[in-house]
């Protein structure tokens, strides 16, 4: 199959009189659930409001007390879900196509944001291609490579078959890496075009150093702290990072270990290494200052898409140790603003986190140099970036844009 590259279309191109869109954005997890795929779909949907687009966000309803937000420009639909296995904190949206055409068959929305895959994502994607309206879709989790961290191999096959066949329905696919771009094309899917993520480093910034947290954690001035933030779960390679750290030990022997993030593997996790600093979840200005107050990032993950804790740790001013792929592969220059193992080496690895505890000055120069790259990567050239997906999909629909209005609107179930 020939490969189809999306078409570029610059915003400032195009007349004022489209810019302004309606976007339906179907996502499954949203704030105030903490994963990377809530918290960006979040930030994207804030930044397209503030360019005085109209956002309609479809999602699970989270608990009974979750009511939908109707402000001006912004409209929210909630529907039915259920608890994720593993993880009952989090809901996966029920099938809801009937309801979805429904809904915009009576606000018609330009385009169809979906941001996951699973149910209602699947629903969104049915309803919207019965109403013949543009569809883009986001690549954010690797779930075939999930498979086999938890006993599931046979499933990988089949995982990537269903997401290939899913994101192919829509007119493009946004991925936020080159890497990643390439790997699923070798893979059979088609218009996948390349969005990068941003980061606040207004709010991700070493200004947010605190003395009275690393006292929590039993460190003074010149301890070494180390810290990983994410999900503590079997696909995130977390053994590698507590071997990473018995290394680092051994030339600092006071040095701390902090973990921010929860997960199913906790547990074991606090069975392997018992003086290590469990913070859970942590939000906002408290995960910045968690940030800021550690003295190094090291991130052993080998199933991102792009893993936005890089971005996060780099504008906090700290180096840090990952392997050379998705977000770490795109942003760190090795040896000046963090340091890369090649994604097969973990002895590499290893010894990355002891050359970084080893010169602690060089640590801090590639700190200040990681702030500097992250302050090259702002939300605002990102939202441009998703407007011109969102463009040009519109540009290329048979449907011209327009409104379809019932008697009433539609009353979800």
């Amino acid at each position: 199959m020939t490969e189809r590259h999306a078409p570029a279309i610059l915003v400032d191109d195009l007349p004022a009189a489209r810019r302004s869109l309606r976007v339906a954005v179907v996502t499954e997890t949203y704030p105030p659930e903490v994963n990377g795929v809530a918290m960006t779909i979040a930030r994207v949907v804030e930044g397209l409001r503030e360019r005085g687009h109209d956002l309609q966000l479809v999602r699970p309803r989270q608990d009974k007390r979750d009511e939908a937000d109707r402000s001006e420009g912004f409209h929210e639909v909630l529907l039915r879900g259920l608890p994720i296995p593993r993880y009952p904190h989090l809901k996966m949206g029920l099938p809801a196509k009937r309801a979805l055409v429904e809904q915009w068959a009576w606000k018609r929305p330009d385009v169809v944001h979906i941001a996951t895959e699973g149910p209602l994502g699947w629903s969104a994607l049915q309803a919207a291609t019965r109403l013949r309206l543009p569809v883009v879709s986001d690549f954010r989790t690797n779930f075939h490579a999930y498979s086999r961290h938890y006993g599931l191999a046979w499933l990988h096959k089949p995982i990537l078959a269903y997401l290939r066949k899913f994101h192919n329905r829509t007119q493009v696919t946004m991925v936020p890496t080159d890497g990643l771009r390439r790997e699923l094309t070798g893979s059979g899917f088609v218009n996948v075009s390349v969005v990068a993520r941003g980061v606040d480093t207004g709010l991700f910034n070493p200004e947010r150093r605190s003395a009275a947290l690393r006292a929590t954690w039993g460190a003074g001035p010149d301890t070494l702290v180390v810290l990983c933030v994410g999900r503590l779960a079997p696909e995130k390679n977390l053994g590698a990072l507590i071997t990473a750290f018995e290394a680092m030990r051994a030339v600092h022997p006071d040095a701390k270990l902090v973990l921010v993030g929860d997960g199913p593997a906790r547990k074991e996790l606090e069975a392997a290494c018992p003086g290590a600093l469990f913070a859970g979840a942590r939000r906002d200005e408290d995960l910045a200052a968690h940030y800021a107050s550690a003295d190094a990032f090291v991130f052993p993950s080998l199933s991102e898409t792009f893993g936005n804790v890089t971005p996060e740790a780099m504008a906090s001013g700290l180096p840090m140790v990952a392997y050379d792929y998705a977000a770490a592969g795109r942003l760190i220059q090795h040896g000046q603003n963090g340091l890369l193992a090649p994604t097969a080496r973990s002895d590499a690895f290893v010894q990355r986190a002891v050359d970084l505890a080893r010169d602690r000055h060089a640590g801090r120069l590639m700190g200040a140099a990681a702030r500097e790259t992250a302050l090259l990567h702002s939300w605002d050239r990102i939202y441009s970036e998703i407007e011109s997906v969102y463009l040009s999909c519109l540009r290329a629909s048979p449907v011209p844009r327009g409104t379809a209005v019932l008697h009433a609107e539609p009353r979800l179930r």
